[in-house]
């Protein structure tokens, strides 16, 4: 087996939580805090660091509003962002390929 594709995970993305932020955030243009956070059964403080990190990396944007005079954070993807999860679901679609085929 070649070791050279699992190398080149985006370790970013690779990690169990941010994977399922990025995953849910693909698959729609933005999702609220509470969503996220309800969806993937986080706790503030966890969803807060992965997206931390993630919007560090450049790939979630947040945006902060107000509805019904209450705080809204909302999290999407940013391009660079929607690039590297397609980049990355491609790599793990090779990997998967490559080892069916021994």
């Amino acid at each position: 087996m070649n070791p050279e594709p699992f190398l080149q995970l985006d370790r970013v993305i690779h990690e169990k939580g941010r994977l399922a932020i990025m995953s849910m955030l693909a698959a729609s243009p933005e999702l609220s805090f509470t969503e996220l956070r309800d969806t993937l059964n986080m706790t503030d403080g966890n969803l807060t660091t992965h997206i931390r990190t993630l919007q560090e990396a450049g790939y979630v944007a947040v945006a902060k509003s107000y509805q019904n005079n209450r705080p809204l954070t909302t999290c999407s993807l940013t391009p660079a962002g929607r690039k590297a999860f397609a980049e990355y679901v491609d790599l793990l679609e090779q990997i998967v390929r490559q080892n069916r085929n021994k």
